[in-house]
């Protein structure tokens, strides 16, 4: 396993569209593997192979239980209510923007081994399924929202976030 280095906003690799990955075998699972140790290491929530380079539809999701969902050539095929809220990158280190999404997504996947399976959730990790797959078609969260925030800015946001849900 290796730690791979993550593509930031301007490189061309997360502006293309990514290929089906057609061939299951050591490759693929060396890059998931990767994937894997490179998303642990930055203590994001998800990761998509054009972020470290790779051209190919996969893609980690992490739900709230800390498990990585291995997504390979998926595709959203059910999404229900809307949730809005604060959303990074890490392709884009150290902004972040108010996006809306779907509460709840189902998705449609294959694993390492090719069989097709339905993954499914709500809050962050169905935010996090919409964010990733996007990656796939070349494009970032930052197009989403109209307001990028950093620094000061972000931490009053975050404060006022929780009086409120206090």
């Amino acid at each position: 396993m290796a730690l791979r280095q993550i593509a930031l906003q301007g490189e061309e690799c997360l502006q293309k569209k990514c290929r089906p990955v057609t061939e299951f075998n050591q490759r693929l699972w060396t890059l998931l593997d990767d994937m894997k140790d490179t998303l642990l290491d930055s203590g994001g929530v998800g990761l998509a192979a054009p972020q470290v380079g790779v051209l190919r539809r996969v893609c980690l999701v992490m739900n709230e239980a800390d498990e990585i969902i291995e997504l390979i050539n998926p595709e959203i095929v059910y999404t229900e209510g809307e949730q809005t809220g604060l959303e990074g990158c890490l392709s884009v280190p150290g902004k972040y923007g108010e996006v809306t999404r779907p509460d709840f997504v189902r998705v449609r996947a294959q694993d390492r081994n090719g069989a097709w399976f339905e993954a499914e959730d709500e809050g962050l990790t169905a935010r996090c399924f919409c964010h990733e797959i996007e990656h796939l078609d070349g494009h970032l969260f930052v197009e989403r929202t109209d307001h990028l925030m950093e620094g000061e800015e972000l931490e009053n946001y975050i404060r006022r976030m929780e009086e409120e849900d206090a």
